[in-house]
């Protein structure tokens, strides 16, 4: 979806703007997403850390630490509805995590790639057409 994209939670107390367009979503299906979520994981943009910007709010966060990676995983919400936001990696690696489903409009998009597959729940739906990966996603090629 071309860019700028918008999104907040469910009050409105938290608005963010992405200013990169997305082409596609990555579903998350390790356990602490389901906790997060509520849900069979997450489902998410994956966008440049310098592309998003929270234009109203502050959210409140969590640094979860007990990741199946071993990174501490900054998990951004709103603090009046509780609504999911993004997450980033600690250290930051260049890129922030946004719930799909705090964007205003993802009707374009679909999930391309699920990760943390092993640990999915018989229940979750993954797409065999998608990529997949049993773990986290693989270190890009070396340049």
């Amino acid at each position: 979806m071309p860019a700028p994209l918008t999104g907040g939670c469910l009050c409105g107390a938290i608005r963010y703007e992405i200013g990169a367009p997305v082409s596609a979503l990555r579903a998350c299906h390790c356990k602490n997403c389901r906790k997060s979520s509520g849900n069979h994981g997450t489902v998410n943009a994956v966008v440049p850390s310098g592309q998003f910007r929270i234009t109203r709010g502050t959210t409140q966060k969590y640094d979860d630490s007990a990741t199946l990676s071993g990174r501490t995983l900054s998990r951004h919400f709103c603090g009046n509805c509780g609504s999911p936001i993004y997450s980033h990696r600690n250290p930051d690696p260049g890129f922030v995590v946004v719930r799909a489903g705090s964007l205003d409009d993802s009707s374009g998009l679909k999930i391309a790639t699920h990760i943390w597959t092993d640990t999915a729940m018989p229940w979750a739906h993954i797409d065999a057409a998608a990529e997949r990966h049993p773990g986290n996603m693989p270190a890009p090629p070396t340049k």
